[in-house]
């Protein structure tokens, strides 16, 4: 079972158990699926203050907590027990390109000439990771949730304003690999 869970799964696995929680958590009766929103019940629980937009029953989203949880004690399970030592398998012709933009580690799940601490004081580290973790923190408060929270579980039931934020993600990842990123990658 070990060996199994090691191995990469085929995409469609992951599929139906995304598309299995939607169902579950309509019978259970939450409309509300994201991991944006976590911050929000974190700062109500934390912050003291009588702020309005904090001022809300965030106990009634508490399950929501305990799946980020899950998600943090899942990924140090799996990077730390079930982790293949092989390195990640990325089609040559990638790889020719990120070597035009000199990206030459690729020893790692993410590469370590892009992410890591000693090129956060780059220009290009910190336009990619710090400008890109504010847009997407800012993006998704700005949206009304995230990717995960409108593309699953907003168009799932018929919400207008998660098609239209999920075009505008999908129109701005276009844009951003296809556009900025080489632009960037140059910096």
């Amino acid at each position: 079972m070990i060996e199994l869970l090691k191995q990469p799964w085929p995409w469609y696995a992951a599929g139906i158990i995304i598309g299995l929680t939607v169902p579950a958590l309509l019978i259970l009766g939450n409309k509300h699926f994201g991991i944006s929103a976590n911050l929000r019940h974190l700062c109500a629980a934390i912050l003291p203050a009588k702020v309005p937009f904090f001022s809300y029953n965030w106990k009634r989203e508490l399950w929501n907590l305990f799946f980020v949880g899950g998600i943090i004690i899942g990924a140090f399970i799996a990077a730390t027990w079930l982790a293949n030592p092989n390195p990640v398998a990325i089609h040559p012709d990638l790889a020719r390109e990120l070597a035009g933009y000199g990206v030459t580690d690729l020893s790692a799940l993410v590469p370590a000439d892009v992410f890591s601490f000693s090129s956060l004081f780059t220009l290009r580290g910190l336009a990619l990771m710090v400008g890109g973790g504010f847009l997407v923190g800012f993006g998704s408060r700005y949206a009304g949730g995230c990717t995960s929270g409108h593309s699953i579980m907003g168009l799932s039931t018929l919400q207008l304003p998660s098609l239209i934020a999920t075009i505008s993600f999908m129109a701005g990842g276009f844009l951003m690999a296809n556009v900025l990123l080489p632009y960037l990658m140059r910096l």
